[in-house]
């Protein structure tokens, strides 16, 4: 959330230093006036580090590496599945634009970083090996068994599966979808739930499945379709590459390439917005 408070804080204080002139006045008030320069300075105390940083990251990695739009979509979806709500308070709060520029050079630090990252076939074809596609599916959820045995018969006897969703199932959220809980992938449910959806075939319904949460009748609506390996590699590769990152190599590489750019930061109040913390 921070990351994204300085991305929108970064639009910001390029528009007034692109027209900084201290007897602009942007607040007039009895007690006296606020000018473009005092905001601006404010800003930059606050927040100068920060976004300096962004910006030159931004200019001289963008130079060598490239983020499709689609790589820069396929993470937004991913942000949104993981901080829901979050995320939406967020585009509130800062913007669309802001947030995608954020995520587009996280994006570009990352590709910088694993371009020194190397894999073998091993690991590419073991990690082909163990991936499972997503399912798509549906679920009623309720608090004892003998309710979801009874919904179970009510099903098997033809009943509709979306309208007893609506009628009984606790999760409110998906309820109001007829139990659709959309596609997920494997670690995205709790392993009960994970297991018994992926043992189904489409359109097929379980038993009764316990979690922590209560009961689940679940119905597998639709599966991906698992792709070639060569039809993977290239994604594959990249996720493994991504899986052994850490802060620290990503932190030397942006330090090498920053060196390499030359980057000389003039203003001596900013003179260490490039130094790892």
């Amino acid at each position: 959330m921070k990351k994204w408070t300085v991305a929108m804080s970064a639009a910001a204080m390029l528009a007034l230093s692109a027209c900084n002139n201290g007897s602009d006045v942007v607040v007039e008030t009895k007690e006296g006036n606020i000018t473009k320069e005092e905001l601006y300075n404010e800003m930059k105390e606050r927040y100068g580090k920060d976004v300096l940083r962004d910006l030159v990251h931004e200019k001289v990695l963008s130079k060598k590496f490239k983020v499709t739009d689609e790589e820069l979509n396929k993470e937004i979806e991913n942000l949104k599945e993981m901080y829901g709500v979050q995320y939406d308070l967020a585009v509130q709060q800062n913007g669309e634009e802001a947030i995608r520029d954020m995520v587009k050079l996280d994006l570009l630090r990352q590709k910088a970083a694993m371009e020194d990252i190397k894999v073998s076939d091993e690991e590419l074809k073991k990690y082909y090996n163990e991936y499972k596609p997503k399912v798509k599916a549906s679920h009623i959820l309720v608090e004892d068994e003998k309710t979801a045995k009874e919904i179970k018969a009510k099903l098997e006897k033809g009943e509709d599966f979306a309208k007893l969703a609506k009628e009984y199932s606790k999760d409110t959220g998906s309820a109001q979808k007829g139990g659709d809980l959309g596609w997920f992938g494997p670690g995205k449910m709790v392993e009960e739930f994970e297991k018994a959806a992926y043992a189904l075939n489409v359109g097929e319904i379980s038993d009764p499945v316990k979690t922590q949460f209560g009961y689940h009748i679940i119905k597998v609506t639709d599966k991906e379709k698992k792709k070639s390996f060569d039809e993977m590699k290239e994604e594959i590769e990249y996720e493994v590459k991504k899986s052994k990152l850490d802060t620290s190599k990503v932190q030397s590489k942006l330090d090498k390439l920053m060196k390499e750019a030359n980057v000389d930061i003039k203003d001596k109040s900013l003179k260490d917005a490039l130094k790892s913390e």
